[in-house]
């Protein structure tokens, strides 16, 4: 494990611990009103649980609280029910267990995430939300622990520009759709004149900035690993220059 996947592992490791513990949970605002209760959880405008709106209601006090994202993936990937989603960097569970819902007991969702304290948090939060068509996997996301072809839609929030190997987790998510398959993932994203030196000085790489790419990177990454229809609109900006963004791709049938 390099430097930066260390102290990006024990960033999240932090994190969930931190929803985990009393004196954590107090420091993010959650209170003990019950599991479910949105007014429990504080929220960001550019980051985490706040872009969701009322998806969340219903959903353990502790996934939502743990939501670090920068978008809301449900509303990119159009979820229908009977499909097998995955979630690369599944961090607490909450875009998992979203899928869910959104599959039906027909459907399937995967998470997949190295961090051992994410996964107890995630496993937790899918136990109190009765959740049982989800399965939290350790793994790296730039090497899936699911077989080829095995996957209808592939979901990602904000965690594609935490890894250093962007070209392997690509082509990994090309691995495990099936063909026609589709990727619908929020990312931070670059404006293509700022160079990485750029993005470097408006925020760190366990901040989700200084790792990002540039929309054209981006959009030729997808095209070397196979995808055809790529798109990567941007949303809100989260630094100068860089932005939340919807990236949409498909595998040829």
């Amino acid at each position: 494990m390099n430097d930066i996947t260390e102290a990006v592992r024990a960033r999240y490791a932090e994190a969930a611990l931190a929803v985990s513990t009393r004196d954590g949970r107090a420091s993010l605002g959650i209170v003990d009103a019950g599991c479910c209760s949105p007014e429990a959880v504080s929220v960001d405008s550019s980051f985490g649980a706040g872009l969701y709106g009322d998806d969340v209601d219903g959903l353990p006090a502790d996934a939502i609280a743990a939501s670090l994202g920068c978008g809301n993936p449900l509303m990119i990937a159009d979820l229908q029910p009977g499909e097998r989603v995955l979630d690369l960097g599944s961090g607490g569970g909450i875009d998992v267990l979203l899928s869910a819902r959104r599959v039906g007991p027909t459907g399937f969702a995967f998470g997949v995430d190295m961090t051992t304290e994410m996964l107890d948090l995630a496993r937790a939060n899918a136990a109190r939300a009765g959740a049982t068509n989800v399965e939290f996997l350790r793994g790296a996301i730039e090497a899936v622990p699911l077989p080829d072809a095995s996957i209808d839609v592939v979901i990602s929030n904000c965690v594609v520009n935490l890894s250093t190997d962007k070209p392997a987790v690509l082509a990994e998510m090309f691995r495990v759709l099936v063909p026609g398959g589709r990727i619908g993932i929020s990312d931070v994203v670059a404006e293509d004149h700022l160079s990485e030196a750029d993005r470097g000085e408006r925020g760190s790489y366990v901040g989700c900035i200084a790792g990002a790419l540039s929309r054209a990177e981006y959009l030729d990454g997808l095209t070397a690993a196979g995808f055809f229809g790529a798109t990567v609109e941007f949303a809100h900006e989260v630094a100068p220059g860089m932005h939340s963004a919807i990236v949409r791709a498909t595998k040829p049938l």
